[in-house]
């Protein structure tokens, strides 16, 4: 994964903030990144949702979790409270490895966009890197649109029951 980490710290994806490069915390979030990643190494899910939110991946380093996940303290992000939640009830949480399409933010540091065309298809390298070897499912329009894998609803803005009810259909669990 140092690798991995290296070129993903080095990447200038569109006009996304890389907060695996600027910023004090850099160093935190990379390191929290490839611990996350080496300890998921197994993992037989991707779980890909569109892009780092500004109170969330921004924050933690690590994809569709939070930093009050991680510490206790800080911003939680209710996305990633709902997708850790329901991986927790269905006991898969281990082995499956959460990602984004974009892994950098697009945004400012108190607002989230939507990434470009050209931003997706500079961050497709990385994507397709975790991807080999896993089942990869989408979570929300983006990523659906983007990869060739089952979709489920995302879980914001009232789809927490959806997004359950998708990822548990589309693994049979």
């Amino acid at each position: 994964m140092r690798g991995f980490m290296r070129e993903l710290a080095a990447a200038e994806i569109g006009a996304t903030y890389n907060f695996y490069r600027h910023g004090e915390r850099a160093p935190l979030l990379h390191t929290r990144l490839e611990r996350y990643l080496d300890d998921r190494a197994g993992a037989r899910t991707l779980l890909v949702g569109e892009a780092p939110g500004y109170r969330g991946t921004r924050i933690s380093g690590i994809p569709l979790t939070s930093e009050r996940q991680l510490t206790g303290a800080g911003p939680a992000e209710a996305t990633a409270t709902i997708v850790h939640r329901v991986l927790c009830e269905l006991g898969i949480e281990a082995d499956v490895l959460l990602w984004n399409v974009v892994p950098t933010h697009p945004g400012t540091a108190t607002s989230n966009r939507p990434p470009s065309r050209a931003e997706v298809l500079d961050a497709r390298p990385f994507l397709d890197a975790l991807a080999r070897g896993r089942r990869v499912v989408a979570v929300g329009r983006l990523a659906a649109g983007v990869l060739d894998a089952p979709y489920v609803r995302h879980p914001s803005h009232g789809g927490a029951a959806a997004f359950a009810a998708g990822l548990r259909h589309t693994l049979a669990l």
